[in-house]
C-alpha cells in the first residue's frame, strides 16, 4: 500500500509517499480502507519534532515512529476473528496513527459508523477537532444554557465545532476570528464575532463565564481579564515554539489556578468512543457541521500539512485517497 512516511524530524519536505506493508489483520483488529484524513495540528508538530520536549517520547535524534495522520474514515476492509461490532464493508470514522495511507489497521474502539449521507471528507475531519470541542465545553468547561462562551480562534478546526456545539448547549456565543472568517462564524450561529484584527476582545469591557482558547495568542494575564471573576478558561491551542512553545500558557495556566477563584485548566483531548458516536450523531441530525476548508490527495500531503502550518486554515484541512 501507499502511505506518507517520514525519518527525520524537519519540514513538510521531509514526507514521502512509499509503498510499504499493508497491516496485518490480528484477532481483534479492524482494518480500514482509508477514504480520507484530516490534517491537525499535532501532526506537524510530531513532523517538526517541536516543542523539543515532544522527542522524549517521540524519539531524541530521529523519530521513533515514521508515519503521520489520526483522523480518518473509510471502508471496513477485514476484521479479526474476535471483532463483533464491524464486518466488512462497514462505512466508519474515527482515530488512529498511520491515516495518512491507503489502509490503517486499529481495534474496534477506535472507530465508530460513518452516519449515512456523510461525505467521507467530512466524517474525517470529526474526530480530534470535534472531540476537543466537545470536551472542552462539556467535560472541561461545564457549559451551562445561558452562559457567556468565548471561542478563541473560531474559524479553526476545533473553533468551527465549538462554536456549533457551545449554541447548541445554550449558550451566548462570541467568536473570535480574522476579517475574511466573520460571516463564516456567523453563520455556524456565533451570536456575535469579534474581528481580532480590530478589536482586542481582551479590552472591549465584555466578560465571559467560559472562554475556550484554541490559539494561545493572548497572554494569560489578558484572558483572565476577559474572564467573569469566577469564570473558566480552558485552553486547547497554543504558540509555536522549540521549547516549551505550545506548553508556555496552559503551564502558567496550571501554576496560577492554585492561587485565584478562576478555573484555568488545560487539556489533551481523548477520542473516546462515547463522543465520536455522539459527534456522529450530531452531524447527521444536521446540528453540526464539519467545515472543511480545502482538500489534498495523498500525494500532495505536505501541502497540506504546509497549510494548516500558516495558521488560517478555516475549519479543517483533509486530505482524501482514491479507492482500489
Amino acid at each position: 500500500m501507499k502511505a506518507i512516511t517520514y525519518n527525520c524530524y524537519g519540514s513538510p519536505d521531509n514526507l514521502e509517499l512509499r509503498e510499504v506493508d499493508t497491516p496485518e489483520v490480528v484477532d481483534d483488529g479492524v482494518l480500514v480502507r482509508v477514504r480520507a484524513a484530516s490534517a491537525n495540528p499535532l501532526d506537524w508538530h510530531a513532523l517538526r519534532g517541536e516543542p523539543y520536549l515532544v522527542r522524549l517520547g517521540g524519539g531524541l535524534r530521529r523519530p521513533k515512529a515514521d508515519r503521520l495522520g489520526v483522523d480518518v474514515a473509510g471502508h471496513v476492509e477485514a476484521v479479526g476473528k474476535d471483532v463483533t461490532e464491524f464486518r466488512p464493508g462497514d462505512e466508519v470514522f474515527g482515530g488512529r496513527t498511520g491515516a495518512f495511507a491507503e489502509f490503517v489497521c486499529g481495534v474496534e474502539k477506535n472507530f465508530v459508523p460513518k452516519p449515512p449521507g456523510v461525505p467521507f471528507e467530512q466524517a474525517a475531519a470529526i474526530a480530534i477537532a470535534g472531540c476537543t470541542a466537545l470536551q472542552a465545553l462539556r467535560h472541561h468547561g461545564h457549559v451551562q444554557p445561558g452562559q457567556s462562551v468565548l471561542i478563541n480562534g473560531a474559524a479553526g478546526g476545533v473553533g468551527t465545532f465549538a462554536v456549533q456545539l457551545a449554541k447548541m448547549f445554550g449558550a451566548d456565543v462570541t467568536g473570535v476570528c480574522s476579517t475574511g472568517n466573520v460571516e463564516l462564524v456567523r453563520s455556524l450561529g456565533a451570536d456575535r464575532v469579534v474581528d481580532y484584527t480590530r478589536t482586542d476582545f481582551t479590552r472591549n469591557g465584555r466578560r465571559y463565564d467560559l472562554i475556550v482558547d484554541a490559539v494561545g495568542n493572548r497572554s494569560l494575564r489578558a484572558l483572565r481579564r476577559a474572564l467573569e471573576s469566577n469564570g473558566t478558561l480552558v485552553i486547547v491551542g497554543g504558540k509555536k515554539g522549540r521549547f516549551l512553545g505550545p506548553l508556555m500558557l496552559p503551564l502558567k495556566a496550571v501554576l496560577v489556578n492554585r492561587f485565584v477563584d478562576q478555573q484555568l485548566g488545560w487539556f489533551i483531548a481523548n477520542l473516546a468512543k462515547e463522543d465520536l458516536a455522539y459527534l456522529g450523531e450530531l452531524v447527521e441530525a444536521g446540528k453540526v457541521t464539519s467545515v472543511v476548508d480545502r482538500t489534498y490527495p495523498l500525494s500532495e500531503t505536505a501541502e497540506a500539512i504546509r497549510h494548516l502550518e500558516t495558521g488560517h486554515a478555516r475549519g479543517k484541512t483533509v486530505i482524501t485517497v482514491e479507492s482500489g
